[in-house]
C-alpha cells in the first residue's frame, strides 16, 4: 500500500475544531508538499493520517521521537522493530547483527554521518538528530512517507541533499513544508492548509512561489 482514501477527517482541541472535516485522495506515486502557516493545521493532518495507515508507513514526526539514551544505530533500528521477533530486538541491543550493522551504517553515511553511529542520540545536534530520524524512516521502508518539517533544522545544502534521498527512497509522500521553494522543487503535487481546510490543490510544475505564498 502506498496510496491511500480519506474521508471525514476532523480534529478538536479543547472543545474548537482544528481541522476538517477534509477528504484526502493520494495515488501511489503522488509526492506531495503539505504547505500553509503554523497553525494552520499540517501537523494535526498528518498525525490523522499516521493513526489511520498506521505500519503501512514511514513517519518522521515534528518532535522526532528519539530515545536519547540509546546509541544512533538504534534509534535507526527500531524502524523495523515490529519486522522482528522479540529475541531478535533484545540481542540487537546487545550485539547487533553485521547485516543490520551494514544497512545502517550505509544509510547514515548517504546522511553525512556514519561516523556518528555509535554515538549517544543525546550528544547530537538538532540537524544530527533530524537525520537520525530520517534514516529510521528510510529504514523502515515503508511504501509511503509522512514527514512534519523533517529538515527545519539543516542549512541549504543538507536541507536539499535530504530531500532528494527521501524523494528518491520514497514515490509516495506527504511532507510538510515551511520553505516554498523546497516544496516546489522535490514534489509533483502541492496541498496548501488553510484554516483547517484544503485551500490549494494542483500539479507542483503549474505553480509559483507567488501562488503558494498566499497561505502564508
Amino acid at each position: 500500500m502506498s496510496g491511500f482514501d480519506l474521508s471525514g477527517l476532523t480534529a478538536s482541541f479543547g472543545g474548537e475544531r482544528v481541522l476538517g472535516p477534509l477528504s484526502l485522495t493520494v495515488n501511489p506515486g503522488d509526492q506531495i508538499a503539505l504547505v500553509g502557516k503554523s497553525g494552520a493545521g499540517k501537523s494535526t493532518l498528518i498525525r490523522l493520517i499516521h493513526e489511520q495507515v498506521g505500519r503501512k508507513s514511514s513517519l518522521v514526526p515534528q518532535e522526532l521521537g528519539l530515545v536519547n539514551a540509546l546509541p544512533v544505530f538504534h534509534n535507526v533500528f527500531m524502524g523495523q522493530l515490529d519486522k522482528h521477533p522479540t529475541w531478535y530486538n533484545t540481542l540487537t541491543l546487545v550485539r547487533p547483527f553485521a547485516e543490520d550493522r551494514t544497512e545502517v551504517k550505509a544509510l547514515l553515511k548517504a546522511l553525512g554521518m556514519d561516523e556518528k553511529l555509535w554515538i549517544p542520540t543525546a550528544s547530537l545536534s538538532g540537524g544530527q538528530r533530524q537525520r537520525v530520524a530520517i534514516a529510521r524512516a528510510i529504514y523502515r521502508n515503508a511504501g509511503l512517507l509522512l514527514a512534519d518539517e523533517p529538515v527545519s533544522a539543516l542549512d541549504g545544502p543538507l536541507a536539499h541533499l535530504v530531500m532528494s534521498l527521501l524523494t528518491e527512497r520514497f514515490d509516495t509522500s506527504l511532507i510538510a513544508l515551511h520553505d516554498v521553494d523546497l516544496a516546489l522543487k522535490y514534489s509533483n503535487r502541492i496541498i496548501g492548509i488553510q484554516d483547517g481546510q484544503v485551500a490549494l490543490d494542483e500539479s507542483s510544475h503549474r505553480l509559483s512561489p507567488a501562488d503558494i505564498m498566499g497561505l502564508y
